[in-house]
């Protein structure tokens, strides 16, 4: 079949046409409003992780090895004393190096026999158990606090309540702003989470013990406040507006 110039101008003529006329009888965007909500969420910790350090110096490798050994024994039998499970109790790997101590008068470093040095990592439940831990610890063998970290048992649960305040902070928003310009708002279009994270309290409890007055040079129990963590959350949502 052989097509004419004049035919040929006619159909692609009625094609281009028939683009706008498409356009027109496609249903329009619909009008949407787009909102962020935000929310903090706090509470109190309910578990704690407690770093001891065991340090020990000697004049050879050996010695330096046996009494880090004994006094991480010690350390490790006094947590066991308050009834902690030994899943939640690990001894961390020994280090074993040189001590090197610097000369002022030779203007260089002297090695001053070995230090031998590990962690012993303490999970707690029960937080007003820290000051009596931490005492009897550093009686029994670790003469460094490392640190404490408080955590929560339960994050989903404030993730959840994070999460629920941040969306209905973002709809208060947008039933105001569609009342106010006099539209109604309709449903939700589109959901999304922006950020979350936790923050935790993680307080400077780092001390060096002395062998002679452990005891007394244990922090005090306000030492161990743990405040509050907190929960942030933002979220994202497009309305219809009708």
């Amino acid at each position: 079949m052989t097509f004419r110039p004049h035919f040929l101008s006619t159909l692609i003529f009625s094609i281009l046409l028939a683009v706008p006329v498409q356009a027109q009888t496609s249903d329009s965007p619909s009008r949407t409003v787009r909102v962020s909500g935000e929310a903090t969420v706090k509470t109190a910790p309910d578990q704690a992780t407690v770093r001891f350090g065991i340090v020990t110096r000697a004049k050879t490798a050996e010695a330096a090895r046996a009494q880090n050994a004994e006094a991480a024994k010690g350390a490790m039998n006094a947590v066991r004393e308050l009834d902690v499970p030994e899943s939640k109790i690990r001894m961390e790997m020994l280090r074993l190096q040189p001590r090197r101590e610097y000369n002022p008068k030779t203007e260089e470093r002297e090695e001053k026999g070995y230090e031998a040095s590990r962690q012993v990592v303490v999970e707690v439940s029960d937080l007003e158990q820290l000051p009596t831990l931490v005492t009897r610890v550093v009686q029994s063998g670790a003469n460094r606090l490392e640190g404490i970290d408080y955590g929560l048992s339960d994050r989903a649960s404030l993730r959840n309540d994070a999460l629920r305040t941040a969306a209905q902070n973002a709809r208060d928003k947008a039933e105001l702003l569609a009342t106010t310009l006099g539209a109604e708002l309709g449903p939700v279009q589109q959901i999304q989470e922006q950020s979350f994270g936790f923050n935790e309290p993680s307080p400077r409890v780092q001390m060096q013990f002395s062998s002679k007055s452990m005891e007394d040079s244990a922090p005090e129990p306000d030492a161990y406040a743990a405040g509050e963590i907190e929960v942030n959350a933002t979220v994202q949502l497009v309305y219809v507006l009708q």
